[in-house]
C-alpha cells in the first residue's frame, strides 16, 4: 500500500472513530428523554410491570391530557395548564423589555460614552456574577413596597431587573464591533440619539436579539428559586407547579403523568432553540475581539 494510501484509510479510521464517540454522546445525552417520552405514553399498568426502556404496548395519551388538566377526561385537578399560561404572562413581558433596555444600554455604552461609563459598565457586570439567593430579601422588600408581591406582574419585574446585566453586555460586546463612522455621519447629518438607534443600530441586531431572547427565555422559563419565593398559589409558573405535581403524595404515583408534565414544561425552550439556534453562536462571538 502506498503513502497515500496509507494516510487516506488513517484519515477515514480517525474519522470514522470520531463519528462513533460522538454517536455515544447523542445516545447518552437522548437517552433519558427517550425513556421520558415512552413512559408519559405507558399506562401505569405496563409501568408497573415493565422494564424502564421497554416501548408501549397499549400507548395512550390519557398522562397528557391529564397532566395538561384536560377535563375530556374527568380529571379533578387543574393539571399544569393555568401554571403554563402564568408561565408565558412572566417570560414574555420579561424578555422583550429586557431586552430593549438591555440594547439601548449596550447602545449607550459603545457608542455615546460619557464620563465614568466605563466604571458604570464594570459594575453593571458585578450584577452577571451575584447569586440568586443575595438578591431575595431586598427583592421581596421592594416588591411588597410597590404592591406587587406574589403577583406575574412582580416576577415579571424580578426577571426583568436581573437580566439587565447580562442583556446589556451582549448587546455592548456587539454594538463595539459596529464602525463609529456610521454613528458619527448620522450625526452630522442631523439624526438624533434615537434615529440612530432606531434606523442604523437596531436592523444589524438581528443576531444579537436572537441570542438575548434565547438567554433570557432559558433563563426565566427554568427559575424556580424567584418563582418559589415571589409567588404564591395561582400566579406561581410552571416549574413550580411541576415540582408540586411530582412531590405531590398519592396512593399511586404516576411517574406516566409526571414525565408528560416534564415534557410539556419543556416544551417552549425546546421550540425557541430550534427556531432561532443557529444565530445563537453567531451573535455570541459578535464583537468579542474588540468587546
Amino acid at each position: 500500500m502506498t503513502e497515500g494510501g496509507q494516510k487516506t484509510y488513517a484519515e477515514r479510521l480517525a474519522r470514522a472513530v470520531v463519528y462513533v464517540v460522538l454517536l455515544l454522546f447523542v445516545v447518552y445525552f437522548l437517552a433519558p428523554l427517550f425513556i421520558m417520552i415512552i413512559t408519559s405514553i405507558k399506562p401505569m399498568s405496563e409501568i408497573r410491570t415493565g422494564t424502564l426502556i421497554s416501548l408501549p404496548r397499549s400507548p395512550t395519551v390519557e398522562p397528557w391530557l391529564k397532566a395538561w388538566g384536560s377535563a375530556t377526561i374527568g380529571v379533578s385537578n387543574e393539571g399544569i395548564k393555568g401554571f403554563f399560561v402564568n408561565s408565558l404572562k412572566i417570560t414574555i413581558p420579561a424578555v422583550l423589555i429586557s431586552t430593549l433596555i438591555g440594547a439601548v444600554n449596550g447602545y449607550v455604552l459603545s457608542k455615546w460614552k460619557f464620563k465614568g461609563s466605563d466604571a458604570f459598565f464594570a459594575m453593571l457586570l458585578l450584577g452577571c456574577f451575584i447569586p440568586f439567593q443575595v438578591i431575595l430579601l431586598p427583592m421581596a422588600r421592594t416588591l411588597g413596597l410597590l404592591g406587587i408581591s406574589g403577583t406575574t406582574a412582580g416576577l415579571v419585574l424580578v426577571h426583568t431587573v436581573y437580566g439587565l446585566a447580562f442583556t446589556t453586555l451582549f448587546f455592548r460586546n456587539f454594538y463595539v464591533g459596529i464602525p463609529d463612522e456610521l454613528v458619527n455621519a448620522a450625526k452630522i447629518d442631523g439624526a438624533g440619539f434615537w434615529r440612530i438607534f432606531w434606523k442604523i443600530m437596531l436592523p444589524v441586531s438581528k443576531p444579537i436579539i436572537m441570542v438575548t431572547i434565547i438567554w433570557q427565555t432559558t433563563q426565566i422559563w427554568n427559575d424556580f428559586l424567584f418563582g418559589v419565593c415571589f409567588s404564591t398559589g395561582e400566579t406561581q409558573p410552571v416549574t413550580v407547579a411541576l415540582n408540586n405535581l411530582v412531590n405531590t403524595s398519592s396512593a399511586v404515583k404516576e411517574y406516566n403523568v409526571d414525565m408528560a408534565a416534564a415534557i410539556i414544561a419543556a416544551i417552549p425552550t425546546l421550540f425557541v432553540y430550534f427556531a432561532a439556534g443557529k444565530y445563537f453562536v453567531r451573535g455570541l462571538t459578535a464583537g468579542a475581539v474588540k468587546g
